[in-house]
């Protein structure tokens, strides 16, 4: 909810997050779909590991979702996650991400989310200056430091995937 009382759009709720973790962000709706790592990347002139996919699981041992920032050139190995980290990770249901984040399939981002996420972020992008996340649409993204992100939203920085 906005100050005002007014309930807030998914991308009003990333800016608004943004601002209460003093995160510097302008938000780029595109012409074309951002839904996917390949289409952001080509939508903001990046590498594509520049792209954070963000992915919602559901944490097998406490239940509640935990989100996965994960660079747009890897897959999440939740089997090396686990045997490396501990926490058991299986998919989410659709309807239960949007309920408690707030955002579709394809809009999800770090941050502006409903309810509070244990975050976990892949470490490979923190070798970028700058990195792209959605922005509460599938149209929509936001460049941020990667380093500067995951100090603000607490993210566990760890490796996604085995070596090789």
């Amino acid at each position: 909810m906005s100050e005002d009382g007014k309930k807030l759009s998914s991308l009003e709720r990333v800016e608004q997050a943004a601002r209460n973790l003093h995160l510097n962000i302008l938000i780029k709706r595109m012409e074309q779909s951002t839904r996917t790592a390949e289409e952001a990347a080509k939508a903001a002139g990046c590498d594509i590991g520049q792209i954070v996919k963000s992915l919602v699981f559901v944490d097998a041992d406490t239940h509640r979702l935990t989100l996965l920032l994960v660079s747009g050139a890897h897959n999440a190995d939740t089997a090396y996650i686990a045997a490396n980290y501990g926490v058991r990770l299986k998919r989410a249901d659709i309807d239960r991400v949007r309920d408690e984040t707030g955002f579709a399939i394809g809009g999800v981002g770090p941050i502006g989310h409903l309810v509070d996420l244990p975050v976990f972020m892949d470490e490979s992008l923190l070798g970028y200056d700058q990195v792209w996340c959605a922005a509460g649409r599938p149209d929509s993204i936001f460049a941020c430091n990667p380093t500067t992100l995951a100090e603000k939203i607490a993210a566990k920085v760890i490796r996604i995937k085995a070596s090789g």
